[in-house]
């Protein structure tokens, strides 16, 4: 198994960000280099990477909101993040295409979970992903509870919860 570390995100990181999220979702669903530096500017300590070395091999990033569900506005303006929000949205989790099927996806996000736990004031988490990651997100805790609202990228979208 890679020997991989945890670290926190810093606007240094925003172009190797860029290309990690480019590799991981298609361009209509994939934040652009300016949404990645605006939210790297509006929540810098909702970003946490895992790293082989230098190298980032993996991201997850969202901001946190008292709003119940995860809105498509939330994806395209960073200034809509409260730092005092009961739920920690997740906008994105990334894992390198070279590094994929060694479980470091969950790793990510179950560190991710633990550090948001840790904060107390959170209710918990909210996501959406496609149908056939439902599964994948459920094997970590979180809930699905169907097909949303959301729009994002002309794709169809479960929101999956993970209360605390």
């Amino acid at each position: 198994m890679t020997e991989v570390h945890f670290r926190k995100a810093c606007k240094n990181d925003c172009l190797a960000l860029s290309k990690l999220e480019a590799s991981c979702f298609p361009a209509n669903e994939a934040a652009s280099l300016k949404a990645l530096m605006q939210r790297l500017e509006s929540y810098p300590e909702h970003f946490l990477l895992m790293a082989d070395g230098d190298r980032i091999i993996g991201m997850i990033n969202g901001m946190c909101s008292n709003e119940r569900d995860l809105l498509d506005e939330m994806y395209a303006d960073a200034l809509l993040h409260d730092e005092q929000g009961s739920w920690q949205m997740i906008f994105s989790v990334c894992v390198d295409p070279a590094y994929r099927k060694r479980d470091l996806g969950q790793l990510l996000i179950k560190e991710f979970i633990k550090q948001v736990k840790a904060d107390e004031q959170r209710k918990g988490l909210v996501l959406t992903c496609h149908e056939h990651l439902v599964h994948w997100y459920a094997e970590c805790g979180f809930k699905d509870e169907g097909i949303c609202a959301s729009e994002h990228g002309g794709s169809v979208w479960h929101q999956m919860r993970l209360t605390f």
